[in-house]
């Protein structure tokens, strides 16, 4: 009853973006003769009402990987009832046909330089490889850099905090907020931003916990919690004072963490360090907004030569239009999704142990970070 509940509310939020964008196009519904669906494992089992218990049970295996071409009219899709769907094909229960879609945009499959490619979002997918062969992980990111469990955490619509600095000295912020209007909330990438100006002025010290007593008018007192003012209730569009919390900086450390502890045993498990990889391709719709030198800063991504970061976007829209448009690229996606390798972080004790180690700003290990140890070790102002 719950599987067939959750397929019809998935297939209906499907259909109202077909018919957003039939409208904005001005086309028939009867023109459309291809469809592709590029998600992840467990959106696509649910989609069809297949079983998705086992995705999260040992050994953590999909009832289905790769799908025969279906109709539209036989699922229940508002396009031309003969028309072909594609189904993105996902490798793992828990890396699915968006990161195949992907990895199929970027095309460093094709490519000889060792790439690290990583997906952020609720789960951060990390792909490793290259022509010659494929690792592929997920790890439990949380849904903090999407806003989840952040007090005003919100997705980067009109009015998040996207991009922020901090005055060294009275610890004012200055910010750029989305739709240039009064801020409502914070959004992943200004949440980045600001933990990395509060690490570098002292506000906050590298386990995550303020610094600064709550009588400086920049900080407040919520209950139990200290609590840093990032926007005053007259500068907000809420009347309330925006608030960041120590729970929200535990929280955004805990998946800071296990990102960048999934980087670190994949590539051990293909017997690599950092200093071996060629290229990291960041994607996502939050990917695109980061600030590279600050989220290595509070110890995200890896601290590499920023020449090697790219940044792609949205790469599974982008691959899902290639396959829409060719056959010959619909054959690649099924040979990318079975060339990868998946390795399973969940009984993994290493993996443990570098998150553990990883719950530092930026890391238990400096030595790690060697650009974030030098501004460190500068003087920081008294608080």
């Amino acid at each position: 009853m719950v599987l067939k509940k959750l397929s019809t509310m998935g297939l209906a939020t499907i259909n109202g973006l077909l018919n957003e964008a039939i409208d904005s196009a001005e086309v028939k519904r009867e023109q459309i003769d291809n469809v592709v669906l590029s998600g992840n494992t467990t959106m696509i089992h649910l989609l069809f009402q297949i079983e998705p218990r086992y995705i999260r049970r040992d050994p953590y295996i999909p009832s289905v990987s790769a799908f025969p071409l279906l109709k539209a009219g036989n699922i229940g899709l508002k396009a031309n009832p003969l028309a072909a769907v594609f189904i993105m094909p996902g490798p793992a229960s828990y890396v699915g046909g968006d990161i195949v879609s992907g990895l199929l945009y970027t095309g460093f499959h094709r490519e000889e330089a060792i790439t690290l490619f990583i997906d952020i979002g609720t789960n951060g997918e990390i792909v490793l490889g290259n022509k010659d062969w494929l690792m592929t992980a997920s790890c439990s990111a949380g849904p903090a850099f999407e806003g989840g469990g952040v007090r005003w955490g919100m997705r980067a619509e009109d009015g998040a905090i996207e991009k922020i600095t901090i005055d060294p000295e009275t610890f004012t912020p200055c910010f750029s907020v989305v739709g240039d209007t009064l801020p409502r909330g914070i959004c992943g990438s200004g949440m980045i931003d600001l933990i990395s100006e509060m690490l570098k002025t002292g506000i906050i010290g590298q386990n995550g916990k303020f610094k600064v007593d709550t009588i400086h008018p920049r900080m407040t007192q919520d209950g139990d919690e200290k609590a840093f003012i990032l926007a005053f209730a007259e500068e907000s569009s809420v009347d309330k004072d925006i608030l960041f919390m120590e729970s929200d900086i535990d929280n955004l450390i805990r998946s800071k963490g296990a990102v960048y502890a999934g980087f670190k045993v994949l590539l051990n498990q293909a017997g690599f360090d950092f200093s071996m990889v060629d290229r990291m391709i960041i994607t996502g719709g939050f990917g695109q907004y980061l600030d590279l030198d600050k989220a290595v800063f509070i110890g995200l991504l890896p601290d590499l030569d920023r020449r090697k970061f790219q940044s792609l976007g949205n790469s599974s829209i982008a691959g899902a239009y290639m396959v829409l448009l060719s056959e010959k690229y619909r054959k690649e996606a099924l040979e990318i999704s079975n060339r990868m390798t998946y390795i399973d972080f969940s009984s993994n004790n290493q993996f443990m142990d570098e998150f553990t180690s990883a719950l530092f700003l930026p890391h238990m290990n400096i030595e790690e970070f060697p650009s974030v140890k030098k501004i460190m070790q500068k003087p920081q102002p008294p608080a």
